[in-house]
């Protein structure tokens, strides 16, 4: 069985940032989020999926989504 993993995937501005979510989604991107102000949409695949996904009009980047923690206020670690 294929590792779902979570990706980070940047869209271009020239089509509505909706209808690009639709056709990831169509295509096996489990959708998270749609953030409209930056251009990006997050969600879940396994990589041949992914890999798939860089062919769709509109797609600019696909990168694994890394968590990041700033921690606690006063920490001298940020992630």
């Amino acid at each position: 069985m294929a590792t779902v993993t979570l990706w980070l995937i940047t869209i271009s501005s020239d089509q509505p940032i909706h209808d690009i979510a639709t056709r990831l989604s169509a295509e096996g991107l489990t959708v998270r989020e749609v953030l409209e102000e930056i251009g990006c949409i997050t969600g879940a695949a396994d990589e041949a999926t992914a890999q798939r996904l860089k062919q769709i009009q509109g797609v600019l980047d696909i990168s694994p989504d890394m968590p990041m923690d700033i921690g606690p206020p006063g920490a001298s670690e940020t992630w």
